[in-house]
């Protein structure tokens, strides 16, 4: 079975093993994380993204090696956070046309010295299923080999217990900030009997941090954490980092505005 965790090792991964994996039995065999040369070089500076306000095409495309071997540190703290769960990692580096050799080696030599198993190129939306094979085959090569899984976190341990874990570990913080009603919530729900749940943290994929203009790898600040809700039917609960909403919310600007066919019948503003 394939499936997607969601967001990064930090949001989406963290919560399918500690939640979905203890709650179903499952063991997974190895994990995908799928990297791009754009988004890395982002991550190193060379260009600042926020939603609804796209940077210009042309310093997206533009080559910077130095942005992108910097913005590999975030790469490599979610190679990180899989080994904290004895889960090997492949790493598929997702090919746009604009990107270089250079840049393509660069990315599959910093994931390889980050501790991946293996880092392979894919070209699956130019090339359909074959511009995935060699993707396929390194997963199943990886899969063949047993593993070291476990969980982040028993559940007996106190809910504070379990945040700092995730808080430290996974995001890397160095310090965790609750606000009164926070503190007064893990006092009811612990005096309830429901500390005993798993942490579903809620908090920006935009950054590891809870902050999303926190780009690469951000270490050691401290995570605020200002509620924290019980979501019983589901079994977790999950805290409200920084200004994290419970929502998701839309752009001032929707995507669909900038996308277009031009005198060529070609769409245009896709990416």
């Amino acid at each position: 079975m394939v499936t997607e965790a969601g967001f990064g090792a930090d949001c989406g991964a963290e919560k399918f093993v500690n939640i979905k994996c203890r709650v179903g039995g499952m063991t997974p065999s190895a994990v995908v994380i799928v990297a791009t040369v754009r988004a890395l070089k982002m991550h190193g500076g060379a260009f600042e993204f926020k939603p609804g306000r796209k940077p210009p095409m042309d310093e997206i495309v533009k080559p910077n090696m130095a942005a992108l071997r910097a913005g590999c540190a975030n790469l490599a703290k979610h190679i990180e956070n899989m080994g904290k769960m004895g889960l090997p990692v492949v790493v598929a580096i997702n090919v746009f046309p604009d990107d270089t050799a250079e840049e393509l080696k660069a990315l599959q030599e910093e994931a390889l010295a980050a501790g991946a198993k293996a880092a392979v190129e894919t070209r699956v939306h130019g090339e359909g299923g074959p511009g995935g094979a060699d993707l396929a085959e390194a997963v199943v090569e990886v899969c063949a080999h047993d593993n070291d899984f476990r969980f982040l976190y028993p559940l007996d341990a106190p809910i504070k217990e379990k945040i700092e874990t995730i808080a430290t570990e996974i995001y890397g913080a160095g310090a965790v900030d609750y606000s009164a009603i926070a503190e007064r919530k893990i006092r009811q729900f612990t005096e309830q009997g429901l500390d005993n749940l798993p942490i579903c943290m809620a908090k920006t994929h935009l950054s590891l941090s809870h902050d999303p203009d926190l780009k690469g790898r951000p270490e050691g600040f401290t995570l605020p954490i200002r509620d924290i809700r019980p979501s019983l039917g589901a079994g977790f609960l999950y805290p409200l980092c920084g200004e994290m909403q419970t929502m998701p919310g839309l752009p001032t600007r929707p995507a669909a505005v900038d996308v277009d066919i031009d005198e060529n019948g070609i769409t245009v503003g896709l990416f």
